[in-house]
């Protein structure tokens, strides 16, 4: 306990280069995460985040095998999960079946390709869990062009993709190309999780893109108010997940999971607060005019 909390040693790891550099595109992500993540609920996306995160370390683990930079490799994996989660999920009554066929294709081949890695097993560790250390110089500048990407690409698409979110089958009679929008936006939730991946890991990659928007949709109805509240709560889940990894050097997805689930838990609990409090006063008699 002395050494989670060794506030010395976590304000000199602080001062490193790398560490710096993990905690710009810590803020990065947890940038991207918010603004898709409100999307990502409305949408009822969450399990395919899941199945595109372990398509995701499918290719890292292919690319960890042939020598090439795991971002890449886990990035090419994510968007043909999404690709696929767009062409084959495209009813909504198969996609939860869809999505398993992939994840369970996903895990298994992964499984299989880091099985053939002869180097550092920290190194198979890191894509499931997430290895800040190994962000340097050029990959925050991959990971920021990435986000930058998406930024944009949602930027153009965030009205009608809120419209056909909010009620598709409006949004399909006004006019909307929602199975383009569709496509689209798997591709960026899959570019995203494969940004996420050397953060907090494939398999926990939820606790970024999901986690901090749940929490947000539980305390508002409001689609803006949700989008800030996620962004604030993924900054402060990913951010703080850093720092609290650094003394202990325990991996950074332990933290930033238990970070989003505390948020989560409170959410839940002022949601309930404020539905007890308004169910009583819908319960009180209503009071006679005065004269």
């Amino acid at each position: 306990m002395n050494e989670l909390f060794d506030f010395s040693k976590t304000a000199q790891l602080l001062g490193l280069d790398s560490v710096q550099t993990a905690l710009l595109a810590a803020a990065v992500l947890g940038l991207v995460a918010g603004l898709l993540g409100p999307l990502i609920v409305m949408r009822r996306m969450s399990f395919a985040v899941h199945g595109t995160a372990e398509l995701a370390f499918t290719g890292a683990a292919g690319a960890l095998l042939l020598g090439v930079g795991v971002e890449y490799g886990a990035l090419a994996g994510a968007i043909v999960a999404a690709l696929l989660l767009g062409i084959l999920g495209g009813r909504e009554s198969e996609r939860d079946s869809v999505i398993g066929v992939i994840l369970s294709f996903g895990l298994g081949l992964g499984v299989l390709l880091l099985s053939f890695y002869k180097g550092r097993s920290a190194n198979k560790f890191g894509i499931l869990t997430g290895q800040i250390i190994t962000i340097d110089s050029t990959n925050l500048v991959a990971l920021v062009g990435g986000s930058v990407l998406v930024l944009l690409v949602l930027a153009l698409v965030y009205r009608p993709l809120l419209f056909a979110s909010v009620d598709r089958n409006v949004a399909i009679a006004r006019g909307v190309p929602v199975r383009a929008l569709t496509m689209i936006f798997a591709v960026l939730v899959g570019i995203s999780t494969a940004l996420s991946v050397q953060v907090v890991g494939s398999l926990l990659v939820v606790a970024l893109m999901v986690t901090p928007a749940a929490a947000a949709a539980r305390v508002t109805a409001s689609p803006w108010k949700a989008t800030v509240l996620a962004v604030i709560f993924a900054e402060v889940a990913a951010l703080g997940g850093i720092v609290l990894s650094l003394a202990p050097g325990k991996p950074v997805s332990a933290f930033v999971t238990t970070i989003s689930f505390v948020i989560y838990l409170v959410c839940r609990v002022v949601a309930a607060r404020r539905d007890r409090v308004t169910s009583r006063s819908d319960a009180l008699p209503a009071l006679p005019a005065l004269r």
